[in-house]
């Protein structure tokens, strides 16, 4: 189980940011986040997007970082915190997997603002994934692309929509039977784009 945790989501202000740390989350292989901050606006949006695009997605907020934190060490999980200013991924993104191995439990810490001292020092690891400033999404994104070895960009949901890819345009289907043809055309489409 993988729970992303955001601290220091500010409303007003990082509504949209922390929007997009759900997104990732979820289309990335984490279980659920959990948020500091109360914000039923982005409750919502997140359960949306898991009822009409599937996967089992847990959405909370309003959780005490500090006692949350806490207890999931005590029950044998590991923090990893992604910060700038720790240890690049890739050399310590295999000892996590191997720590995450035992517990099977893993939280992602994400920050919205200044992150508190006490983050750091709960933390198993602080990961960097470029020891220079960047969005918290593209850590996020690449730090569980690293964890799943590329396998979530593959993880099919099972939704009540499902995006088909293809080169040009957007093909969304609503239902099981039409998803199976769109995946048809999809793979017809592809092989038109490798002729020309």
């Amino acid at each position: 189980m993988i729970i992303v945790m955001r601290i220091g989501h500010r409303p007003e202000r990082d509504k949209r940011i922390t929007t997009h740390v759900g997104l990732v989350s979820r289309a990335f292989g984490a279980s659920g986040i959990m948020i500091d901050t109360p914000d039923e606006k982005i409750e919502e949006t997140l359960r949306a997007v898991s009822r009409n695009f599937g996967g089992r997605f847990s959405v909370k907020t309003g959780v005490k970082w500090l006692p949350y934190m806490r207890r999931w060490k005590r029950e044998g999980g590991t923090i990893a915190h992604l910060t700038m200013y720790g240890e690049r991924v890739d050399d310590v993104i295999q000892t996590i997997k191997e720590k995450v191995e035992k517990a099977k439990k893993l939280m992602v810490v994400v920050g919205a603002e200044k992150v508190p001292r006490g983050v750091y020092n709960l933390a198993d690891f602080n990961v960097a994934v470029g020891n220079q400033p960047h969005s918290e999404v593209a850590a996020l994104a690449i730090f569980l692309d690293r964890y799943f070895s590329g396998g979530e960009l593959t993880k099919r949901f099972k939704g009540k929509k499902h995006i088909v890819p293809c080169a040009k345009g957007k093909k969304v289907v609503t239902s099981e039977a039409k998803k199976n043809r769109a995946e048809s055309r999809a793979k017809r489409c592809a092989l038109d784009e490798n002729r020309q």
